[in-house]
């Protein structure tokens, strides 16, 4: 258990040093390109969540399934704001 959580710990870490060095110019392209790989997270959640008997596993589970949710919808809002940017504004008259 010790194991598990000093590599999540030191993932932590490592991701937001990554994060924290990217240039504003590549971050939303980034977050866009991210909303796949949090697509399968969600899968994964559920799938670990439900294979499982223990309770606090399924709640862990639970837990990963709402991070990753919160992280795919906030992707897509960003890439949204992002397009929207790039729209033609009507001519007003």
């Amino acid at each position: 258990m010790l194991q598990y959580l000093t590599y999540f710990a030191l993932s932590m870490f490592v991701g937001r040093e990554v994060i924290s060095k990217v240039p504003q110019t590549l971050h939303t392209p980034l977050m866009s390109g991210s909303n796949a790989i949090s697509g399968i997270t969600v899968v994964g959640a559920l799938v670990a969540a439900g294979m499982t008997e223990e309770p606090w596993a399924r709640y862990l589970g639970l837990a990963a399934l709402i991070a990753a949710t919160i992280n795919v919808v906030g992707g897509f809002l960003v890439t949204d704001r992002m397009l929207q940017m790039f729209r033609k504004k009507p001519i007003q008259r």
